[in-house]
């Protein structure tokens, strides 16, 4: 959750070409006033979108890069809401999914995804937030019971085998805590912890699993550590947690690279530790898509 946040919202907007790409990027977006699907020149294209055996829900393209680049003909669609990276792995057509940051992007692309693709399994997926000091960054924590801070609580079902928890370094099995903020101090992720009795903290996959539900289509949660319980934001993202507006926020970035410009080295570590992070849930997606039949 931290390294997604500081990623999307703040270091692309520090340096001054970064702010004028990011200033384009959101009119472009501006202007997609329907839900309908845009040319990608990068990517292949197909008629009408099809049944998938598979479809990855994502927050945000830091996260899913690491899978959308293990993708084969692969088909880019730009949505007013989200993108849809259509492609194959292993043979087995997979959707990967950039929905947007929260509850209510999860669940509409996720309505819209298993209404279009039908696919065999959804999976809520991306980065989280530890809770527990034995989850360190770079881990994977594959949730049993998925649960919000009102109390709703969703049970996966998930089974894995001891000996394959042992032999698989780095995996974790437990709770996972869908919460509608950001989580950024350690005070704040140790009470959470305690108080829920979970594993790690995410902002989407409650409301994944609950269009799932709905739907009856079948459903699995995987998320890799971004942020240990000890790690904290900087004190200069503060000013833009306030903002709201896109001139807000690039205000506020501009304003923390004037008062502190070592920020910029910090935003740079995190962004290669949020690649590291995307590219060890890729791995291990690898690994865990074959086996959903």
């Amino acid at each position: 959750m931290l390294l997604r946040y500081l990623v999307d919202s703040w270091l692309r907007q520090t340096a001054q070409e970064k702010l004028r790409e990011a200033v384009t990027e959101f009119a472009k977006q501006s202007d997609d006033n329907a839900d309908s699907e845009t040319a990608d020149p990068n990517t292949a294209t197909t008629p009408e979108p099809v049944p998938c055996d598979v479809a990855l829900i994502f927050a945000l393209s830091v996260e899913s890069g690491g899978i959308v680049d293990r993708l084969q003909k692969i088909t880019r669609r730009r949505f007013r809401t989200r993108v849809e990276y259509d492609g194959f792995l292993d043979g087995r057509r997979v959707l990967a999914v950039d929905a947007g940051v929260g509850r209510d992007a999860a669940s509409h692309a996720t309505q819209r995804v298993i209404a279009k693709h039908q696919p065999a399994w959804v999976v809520s997926t991306g980065f989280a937030g530890a809770l527990q000091p034995d989850l360190r960054r770079g881990h994977v924590i594959m949730a049993n019971h998925i649960v919000d801070e009102s109390g709703q609580e969703f049970e996966v079902g998930l089974k894995m085998d001891p000996d394959v928890m042992a032999r698989t370094r780095g995996l974790h099995v437990g709770r996972l805590l869908t919460v509608d903020r950001l989580v950024r101090t350690t005070d704040e992720k140790r009470r959470l912890g305690e108080l829920r009795a979970a594993l790690a903290c995410d902002m989407e996959t409650a409301a994944v699993a609950a269009e799932c539900q709905q739907s009856r289509t079948r459903f699995l949660s995987v998320r890799v550590i971004s942020d240990a319980v000890d790690d904290e934001l900087p004190s200069e993202i503060d000013a833009l947690l306030q903002q709201h507006t896109m001139a807000g926020k690039l205000g506020a970035a501009t304003g923390a690279l004037f008062r502190r410009p070592s920020s910029v080295k910090d935003m740079w570590r995190m962004h290669e530790e949020a690649t590291k992070a995307s590219d060890r849930l890729a791995k291990f997606l690898e690994g865990v898509l074959p086996q959903l039949r």
